[in-house]
């Protein structure tokens, strides 16, 4: 018996009834969670299963036998010989109207609203027969928020629940967002009301996966794409980030963590797109270049620890809150920005297809990457390596939109020569992949020797921090990970006044790792997290294929193209970097 059994088993049970139905469950759990073994989904908003409780909205409200006034499902703990009821007239009565107030205040242009059968409010309305607030309108026009190519927030949906709050502060430790304000005139803003990108924000988007409306959400991009499809004079290409292919057939009724990469190219084709790569070829690229630059750094005294720099929230931060140390940061570009400097250079000779003609869009499970793609060191000659980078949610948007039945199409290929990557590029959208992928190709070039086990199950897992030591060519090799900035702050505080032990520390910005990135479905959770995170180690199990200098279109790209590692055309071109951003509101 495992120590976590032995400890449920040593948990006293309770025994209550829930609309009159006997139910035993351990001592500590909540109404809710009681309710659900029942198949009883209490209404709520503020609530988040991955979040410590608000009690904020009180939809959760619930009849309790003995008690004078409704109790709060999500914060109550049950108690021997509980009765609770769930669906009274009086519950009904407080939940319509707690809704009605809410319509109230709440800007009603559903048709247009980026979340549009897909916002917690509306389907709770529509559950409880809402079609109109009942109560006068108290809602005043307030503008959208559109001042980062990133994240957009719109007030006038913004019911105060907190969530995105909590996402902000308990998640990633920044508390870029707060309320503002007393009473009814409550609000959620940034510091000094300042645009998110002016404040402590990254934009990394956990905000926009928790909020449960539209009142924060990705920028849209989707119309962009459309338009260049359309267009006859464009060679359109579009790459696809790794967990974007575990993610995806959640919007289409598949079990989370559904393996759907064959089906998703194909949809790609049906959109229009004239070829359909893989970022995992660029996360192979990207672990070539970062790996050549770790065994440079050990090997010439350079600047250790080195840190990964594939999370672009991840690099945000370092910008913004350790500008001192940026020498740390590797100076490869991530696998997306790799990938659109060889589409935009290699790609069209091979092709024979005019640069200027070439679109690359692409496909990320973060909000961030927007950002990524427009800075201005990703480009070069007037260009964008990456002219439109869509979230999984926007394609989700694209493929509903041309009415193709996902889970019905046939699996395709990615086209060659940027579709063929390994195992080590798979795992690159999970926490601990990117390290796991680097030592892979680290210890067989510093060694000579082949590998035995590819499998680096210290820097596995969902611990926030996870670490190990490596003997590599009889040198001691210390690595961390981390994900979520909360915990990153830990390992940069140690960098930062010169204490760190490690020589190599991977960091991603979102829970999980990029299949937990902001810009993935609706109703991500760290439940659907872990089943996603399986998948993406599945696929590196069965790929030929499992480590990156392994890749043959990548020996191919080096001996004709790009030359060595580091140098010459791979430095230009995949490389770059970074500076200290200073905050507005900084002194």
């Amino acid at each position: 018996m495992s120590n976590e059994q032995q400890q449920q088993n040593e948990i006293p049970m309770v025994h209550l009834t829930i609309n009159n139905i006997p139910l035993e469950v351990p001592k500590g759990t909540k109404i809710m969670q009681a309710a659900q073994k029942l198949g009883i989904d209490i209404p709520h908003l503020c609530y988040h299963e991955d979040q410590r409780i608000k009690a904020h909205c009180r939809l959760c409200s619930v009849e309790v036998v003995g008690k004078r006034r409704l109790l709060a499902a999500c914060s109550t703990e049950v108690w021997e010989g509980m009765e609770v009821h769930t669906d009274t007239q009086i519950v009904r009565d407080t939940q319509v109207s707690l809704l009605q107030l809410m319509l109230a205040n709440h800007h009603k242009d559903c048709l247009s609203c980026p979340r549009n059968q897909n916002c917690d409010l509306q389907r709770l309305c529509s559950r409880f027969n809402i079609q109109h607030s009942s109560l006068p309108s108290v809602y005043k026009e307030q503008p959208r928020i559109v001042t980062n190519p990133a994240i957009v927030r719109d007030p006038s949906k913004c019911i105060r629940c907190g969530r995105c709050i909590r996402a902000c502060k308990d998640v990633q430790g920044i508390a870029a967002l707060t309320y503002a304000g007393r009473s009814s005139d409550i609000v959620v803003t940034t510091a000094y009301n300042k645009p998110m990108e002016q404040t402590d924000c990254i934009l990394c988007g956990q905000c926009s996966l928790v909020c449960p409306t539209g009142a924060i959400v990705e920028k849209d991009d989707t119309e962009k794409v459309l338009d260049a499809l359309q267009n006859p004079k464009k060679h359109v290409i579009v790459q696809v980030a790794p967990s974007v292919r575990v993610a995806l057939g959640d919007a289409f009724g598949m079990e989370p963590g559904a393996i759907v990469t064959g089906q998703m190219v194909t949809a790609l084709r049906l959109l229009g797109f004239d070829k359909v790569f893989d970022t995992n070829f660029g996360a192979d690229l990207t672990i070539m270049e970062e790996g050549a630059e770790f065994m440079d750094r050990l090997q010439n005294g350079g600047v250790l620890p080195m840190l990964t720099s594939c999370s672009p929230g991840w690099v945000n931060y370092v910008e913004k809150h350790f500008g001192d140390c940026i020498p740390h940061l590797s100076s490869a570009k991530s696998p997306m920005s790799m990938f659109g400097a060889i589409a935009k250079t290699y790609y069209p000779q091979q092709a024979g297809i005019d640069v200027h003609d070439i679109v690359t869009v692409s496909i990320m499970p973060c909000t961030a990457k927007k950002y990524e793609a427009a800075r201005r060191e990703m480009g070069r000659d007037g260009m964008q390596d990456v002219d439109i980078v869509l979230t999984t949610r926007e394609l989700i948007k694209l493929i509903k939109y041309v009415g193709l039945s996902f889970d019905h199409l046939p699996e395709t290929d990615f086209d060659s020569p940027l579709g063929t990557a390994s195992g080590a590029g798979a795992i690159f959208g999970t926490t601990g992949g990117v390290m796991e992928a680097a030592l892979r190709t680290v210890c067989e070039k510093m060694t000579g020797k082949t590998l035995e086990r590819l499998d680096f199950d210290d820097v596995r897992g969902v611990k926030g921090i996870k670490e190990c030591t490596l003997d590599i060519g009889g040198r001691k090799i210390r690595v961390a990970v981390a994900h979520t900035l909360r915990n990153a702050r830990i390992l940069m505080e140690q960098v930062q006044n010169g204490t760190s032990p490690y020589d190599f520390i991977e960091v991603m910005a979102c829970p999980g790792g990029c299949i937990g990135g902001g810009g993935q479905p609706i109703g991500t959770t760290n439940a659907v997290r872990r089943k996603r995170m399986a998948a993406l180690y599945e696929i590196d199990r069965k790929l030929p294929i499992r480590k990156s200098h392994e890749n043959p279109v990548i020996q191919v790209l080096y001996r004709d193209f790009l030359g060595e590692p580091l140098k010459g055309k791979a430095h230009e071109l995949l490389h770059t970097t970074y500076q200290r951003v200073k905050k507005e509101y900084e002194f």
